[in-house]
């Protein structure tokens, strides 16, 4: 514990290790810091900035990764991972966060998961208050997930999707066409895949009787913590409120459970809960 160091993340020598960390220490409830394709996912979209990924901080005990302080996409959120037992290096992850991670505007908040007990007070010690928070749900694979594919619809084979269709689909699901229509660059979509720990064979795609893909849930299989990480998931907006996205991820259990997982991701919309998610993961939001 005395010999604990700290380094700058190097994305291109660090992403393989830290992603090992974060599978090393994961918790369902992530009271230890969030699970390794939250930061894999983030870093192979190009919605994130990679720019600034020099400013993440790991702390090491004899060459062991014990702490990792970073940002998602944008500088302006900091987020922490940390083992267990060494929670005396909170204090200087916020110190690091405050340093290092504000955004142009010198503005900064902390992301703090329920059970992350030594930064929440450290981020209390260092004149950080709590203003926010909300809760993740998650799918216990327990119990059956069952919803039935409304007819006129029907599964892509799994692994055999069309790569210009999810691409327009996730255009069109997350609303982007109020900002005008998908520019047809498929790269995006290349560059995601190629990630190392990509799974495209596992994510569910839903189509019309016109072949176009109309419901996407994407999957990050995660077999060492038996998670079936799924993101993202969206609806093209006219056939949204038919039952699609209960019945996809219906389709994700079946394709998953016999794979090992446990448990899978979901959000905080109401619709998780209406399908039999239950609560479970507590961000709190902390600011200055």
């Amino acid at each position: 514990m005395n010999d604990i160091t700290k380094r700058p993340f190097m994305i291109l020598s660090d992403f393989m290790t830290i992603y090992q960390f974060m599978i090393d220490i994961y918790e369902k409830d992530w009271r230890n810091g969030v699970p390794a394709p939250f930061l894999e996912y983030a870093l192979s979209s190009d919605w994130s900035d990679k720019t600034m990924s020099h400013r993440n901080m790991i702390w090491e005990n004899d060459g062991r990764i014990v702490g990792f302080c970073f940002y998602e996409s944008q500088l302006g959120k900091a987020f922490f991972s940390l083992r267990p037992e060494y929670e005396k290096i909170a204090p200087e992850m916020i110190d690091h966060a405050a340093k290092n991670l504000v955004d142009k505007d010198g503005k900064l908040k902390l992301v703090i998961f329920r059970g992350q007990d030594a930064l929440a007070v450290a981020a209390m010690n260092a004149g950080y208050k709590k203003d926010s928070e909300y809760i993740d749900m998650i799918y216990d694979f327990s119990k059956p997930l069952d919803y039935e594919l409304p007819e006129g619809f029907s599964f892509v084979e799994p692994g055999k999707f069309d790569l210009a269709k999810m691409l327009l689909c996730c255009w069109k699901g997350f609303d982007h066409e109020k900002e005008g229509p998908w520019d047809g660059v498929l790269d995006y979509g290349y560059h995601l895949y190629a990630s190392p720990h990509a799974t495209p064979q596992y994510p569910v795609a839903i189509q019309n009787e016109d072949g176009d893909y109309v419901c996407w849930a994407g999957m990050w299989w995660t077999p060492q913590n038996h998670l079936a990480y799924m993101e993202p998931l969206c609806t093209v907006p006219e056939y949204r409120k038919k039952g699609l996205a209960a019945a996809a991820l219906s389709e994700m259990y079946r394709r998953m459970r016999p794979l090992g997982a446990t448990h899978m991701t979901g959000g905080s919309n109401s619709f998780y809960s209406t399908i039999g998610y239950e609560p479970m993961i507590i961000w709190t939001y902390w600011r200055k």
